[in-house]
């Protein structure tokens, strides 16, 4: 089983309602459950697939605000279980931008480690991105084809080729890849 749990660490003044209205948005991601908020802060989730935590994960990642925690408890069917676990993965001292992960069974926090890594390089990625660059990479990453993109975008090929580039559409990709195998291998009981 797996969850997510994520601290707000923007300057909003109006906090409270931003947080629970990113629940309600995150929440409509292919297989993640309603988040429970918790406090003024923090929501927590449980989710059924590695690719779903991904995009819970990079979701919070290109907004900048917040903190997130990974639990992976395999084998696990108790969602408090799962919650808890992603919840002592963000500890009290995450800052924005920031990802960590923990797993239920202690011979495999390297793994836990592992998948924590490879969230921050894809923070760096989504971090060094202009609007241009999310644009592009929104289009192609819901399913539209560079040609379709440029079309939607009304650039040429050539400029969404270039964006992309810029944008670190091929690391991004390589990365995404690289997250949802090691969640795979540690959520494995």
């Amino acid at each position: 089983m797996l969850a997510v749990h994520a601290r707000y660490r923007g300057s909003s003044m109006h906090r409270a309602d931003l947080v629970k209205r990113s629940a309600q948005a995150l929440a409509t991601l292919d297989g993640v459950d309603d988040f429970t908020i918790l406090g003024v802060e923090d929501i927590c989730t449980v989710v059924d697939s590695p690719s779903s935590v991904c995009e819970v994960v990079m979701a919070l990642l290109a907004d900048g605000d917040w903190a997130v925690g990974i639990g992976l408890c395999p084998g696990a069917t108790d969602k408090a279980v799962a919650r808890a676990t992603a919840s002592g993965a963000l500890g009290r001292s995450a800052r924005a931008g920031q990802v960590r992960a923990k797993t239920d069974v202690r011979a495999r926090k390297s793994e836990a480690d592992d998948i924590a890594a490879a969230f921050g390089l894809l923070g760096y990625v989504l971090h060094k991105r202009t609007a241009e660059g999310r644009e592009a990479t929104s289009l192609v990453r819901s399913g539209y084809n560079q040609n379709e993109a440029a079309e939607q975008l009304g650039i040429s090929k050539q400029a969404m080729s270039q964006r992309l580039q810029a944008a670190g559409w091929t690391a991004e990709s390589a990365g995404w890849q690289l997250a949802v195998r090691l969640l795979e291998r540690g959520n494995q009981a």
